[in-house]
């Protein structure tokens, strides 16, 4: 689900404007699950950008509590979401934790890292969704941990149904700042792509493991 609609085409724009999103349906990227995209995402590159980086706290930030009211702790999803989680925490005032993919081999053997007690409330930020997978990893870890997870906001999300499943299967509402399908209309609109490109790039999104196959 989309937080705000016109906000979000402003994010699409941002992420096209510094390449954080690159679309390239006749030159595909390939994926390390070995899946051929038209498309990558670094959302790591709106942090070189402070007022890209500004807009996107502040709209985090508005998501947290407009969606879920202000928790008690925001925590970031290694490693995408620790520098837009700690972002986020700032201009909340509130705490910081990361979750790490898994459990250190060493030392404490934490998988969550900072402080926080037992039944506390708190949002996840994630940069990405694809699958849900390891954003959901981090909200399993999290609720071993006794903390009540109330919901997880991303950046983008590529708007695939077996994400839409697994958040739905693990009880996690989610949101996004703007999405595939909104991403794509901007380049359409600003002929960033033509119409044949943007053809194949929705075909890429409704069946992803047989695209160019």
């Amino acid at each position: 689900m989309i937080f705000n609609d016109d906000k979000a085409l402003k994010v699409a724009e941002f992420l096209l404007q510094i390449k954080a999103v690159k679309l390239q349906p006749n030159d595909p990227f390939t994926w390390a699950s070995g899946i051929k995209s038209p498309i990558y995402c670094d959302n790591r590159i709106t942090l070189s950008y402070p007022n890209i980086r500004t807009f996107i706290r502040q709209e985090y930030a508005q998501s947290v509590v407009d969606s879920f009211g202000k928790p008690d702790v925001i925590a970031g999803v290694a490693t995408g979401g620790i520098a837009q989680g700690a972002l986020v925490a700032q201009e909340l005032g509130l705490p910081f934790i990361y979750i790490r993919s898994e459990a250190k081999k060493h030392g404490m053997g934490n998988q969550i890292e900072g402080y926080f007690e037992e039944g506390q409330r708190v949002v996840v930020i994630e940069d990405l969704i694809s699958t849900g997978g390891s954003s959901l990893k981090a909200v399993e870890a999290l609720r071993e941990a006794k903390l009540e997870v109330k919901g997880l906001i991303a950046i983008f999300t590529y708007g695939f149904k077996v994400a839409e499943d697994n958040f739905t299967n693990a009880q996690c509402p989610y949101r996004t700042l703007t999405n595939y399908d909104i991403l794509l209309d901007h380049a359409k609109a600003t002929n960033m792509i033509s119409e044949e490109e943007a053809k194949s790039l929705l075909e890429w999104k409704s069946d992803p493991q047989s695209w160019k196959k």
